[in-house]
């Protein structure tokens, strides 16, 4: 079969050949006849090297040659393997590099302006708590300690997992810091409106009597127990508007469980969860 297909092969050149002669002038066919002539004085000359042994020296040397030089350029496609290898050991790394990059440039321009506090849960915790009620068991006690007036109730701020947890369209474009000071915001007002709930009301002034009353006036049977607001109170003790963003944030702080709303006599409470 190879033999056939080189036969094919040299057919082919022949003609090809023929075509090419066939285009010359006198001047092109005595040059194709030359270079033809020349060809076949070299191909005797390399046919009678090896006969000749002042010849032979210089094939073994040519023969030494080549076989350094094949193992050269196996040694030199070996190195270009090896460095098509780290090259992409250092382009996977430089893409971890621009991912960590990336990630730590969103951490910097996106900073939480409040952290969520720590749950103390640890078994150190519970050790380090009986340890201190075992030394108020232990200390004498002079008298009946008064009794501790109740904190008032804050609403925790959203964690960024949670903010990402809402869906997108009752996000819209609010971002996690705004609804994070819509809550300190919130705070706030309950902060004020209770403080002014545990007044004597003998040592408050007329505007923050008129207040007082407003509160005991706005209590139900369901507010019983609750720490609320009411919108009054947020345009009292805030800077922020009762208007549509603050009810889209209202939304979202009902969704994740920050506050939640009780209605009664036409008004609407937003009770701290």
């Amino acid at each position: 079969m190879e033999g056939e297909k080189e036969d094919d092969a040299q057919h082919r050149a022949a003609i090809g050949e023929k075509y090419e002669m066939a285009s010359m002038d006198l001047n092109g066919l005595s040059c194709h006849i030359n270079t033809k002539i020349s060809i076949i004085k070299k191909s005797l000359q390399l046919r009678k090297m090896d006969k000749d042994p002042s010849l032979k020296t210089v094939l073994g040397k040519i023969a030494h040659e080549m076989y350094l030089l094949n193992d050269l350029l196996n040694q030199l496609e070996l190195e270009c393997h090896r460095q098509e290898g780290q090259q992409n050991q250092l382009k996977e790394l430089q893409e971890s590099i621009e991912r960590d990059y990336n990630e730590i440039q969103h951490l910097e321009e996106n900073i939480p302006i409040h952290l969520p506090k720590a749950i103390p849960n640890s078994s150190v915790d519970l050790t380090l708590k009986k340890e201190e009620q075992g030394k108020e068991a232990e200390a004498p006690r002079a008298r009946k300690p008064a009794k501790e007036a109740k904190c008032i109730k804050e609403a925790p701020f959203l964690t960024a997992e949670e903010f990402e947890s809402v869906p997108a369209y009752m996000r819209g474009r609010l971002t996690y810091s705004q609804v994070n000071a819509v809550i300190q915001e919130i705070n706030k007002a309950v902060t004020s409106k209770y403080k002014i709930m545990r007044q004597p009301t003998k040592s408050m002034t007329a505007a923050v009597r008129n207040l007082y009353f407003r509160f005991q006036e706005e209590e139900t049977k369901d507010t019983k127990g609750e720490f609320f607001i009411v919108e009054a109170d947020i345009e009292e003790f805030t800077q922020l508007k009762a208007d549509k963003r603050f009810h889209s944030i209202l939304t979202i702080l009902r969704h994740c469980q920050r506050v939640r709303e009780i209605r009664g006599s036409r008004l609407v409470r937003y009770a701290i969860c």
